[in-house]
């Protein structure tokens, strides 16, 4: 209002109104100014035109409204622009690391799905052994199996006697001990003229135990396979002696057989105590005679789940497969 106020008066003194002294003006270069207002109002004052002062200060205000706002917008353009410069740059780096991952992205979905597919091949060839692995288990033990049978079918004829004395005078002259025993034992097996016939006699080998210092076992070969079985036979029924000297006579089996029929000593044994009539049968089963029934087993560990479900027997045969084995 103050400012109003001036303009009027310098109006009223005839000066001309610029947009220096409308806003208010600088006090620099006063004079100058003065001298120009002086003109100017000497020359408004002349003319009498005070409109057309005014449309000047309404055209000069436009135009320095016009360049301020026009350079403020330059400006702001060129901070935009530079700013947009600024922001593509980084958007081309930011699609730059986005390519590149993408490209990693897909380098590793690559390695992964050929990771999986090798995995895979891998699973299926595991399991292809595996199946292979238990083909060829199923083979060995069926040959195994056969030819421990088939050994067993050779040594029908034998037989395997236990606890004869190893004395010079004994290896010597094993085929004649043996007619001795079976004159002592069983006389009525001998065939015509006393004698039986024998393929051979030996004593066993000492290579798998050669610490051992019992005697060894004797093996005897019959030609007549029912002479073998009738000697036996007496065995079973009774203990054979030689010379006084307690003896024992039994199948002449293969290593394995023995090995399984062995296994079963610590049951048979307990058995026995318990009035259960055991019996090793061919090639390493156990019968007993339990509840007026024989009951049969092959493994240790289906004769231990039956004596669980006895009362009878219930904890009574509590023994590890293991420790039957080693005794």
């Amino acid at each position: 209002m103050a400012h109003m106020a001036q303009n009027q008066a310098s109006r009223k003194k005839g000066k001309k109104v610029t947009i220096e002294n409308f806003y208010g003006g600088s006090t620099q270069g006063k004079e100058e100014n003065e001298e120009e207002i002086q003109k100017n109002s000497e020359h408004a004052s002349q003319n009498g035109n005070y409109q057309q002062a005014l449309e000047d200060l309404k055209l000069e205000l436009i135009q320095k409204m016009e360049t301020f706002w026009k350079e403020k917008w330059e400006k702001e353009i060129s901070c935009l622009t530079d700013k947009t410069a600024q922001l593509e740059k980084e958007l081309e780096a930011s699609n730059r690391r986005a390519d590149k991952a993408e490209k990693q992205n897909q380098s590793l979905m690559t390695r992964i799905k050929h990771l999986e597919e090798s995995e895979m091949i891998k699973q299926q060839e595991s399991i292809k052994q595996t199946q292979t692995i238990n083909e060829l288990e199923e083979n060995i033990k069926y040959l195994t199996e056969k030819v421990t049978d088939l050994e067993n079918r050779g040594r029908r004829e034998n037989l395997r006697i236990i606890g004869l004395p190893e004395k010079p005078e004994v290896n010597n002259k094993l085929d004649f001990i043996l007619e001795e025993i079976i004159k002592e034992n069983c006389p009525h097996v001998l065939e015509q003229g006393g004698k039986i016939e024998i393929e051979r006699i030996h004593r066993t080998p000492s290579i798998l135990n050669p610490q051992k210092t019992t005697p060894r076992n004797v093996i005897a070969k019959f030609k007549s396979f029912q002479v073998k079985e009738k000697i036996l036979q007496e065995a079973k029924k009774k203990s054979f002696r030689y010379r006084g000297d307690p003896i024992r006579i039994t199948h002449d089996l293969a290593a394995n057989t023995l090995r399984d029929r062995k296994a079963w000593n610590t049951i048979f044994r307990k058995a026995t105590e318990l009035g259960l009539q055991p019996r090793i049968n061919y090639p390493a089963k156990l019968t007993i005679y339990f509840q007026g029934k024989v009951w049969a087993f092959n493994k240790i560990e289906d004769f231990q789940a039956f004596a669980k479900k006895r009362p009878e027997l219930c904890g009574k045969f509590d023994i590890q497969t293991q420790k039957a084995r080693e005794t």
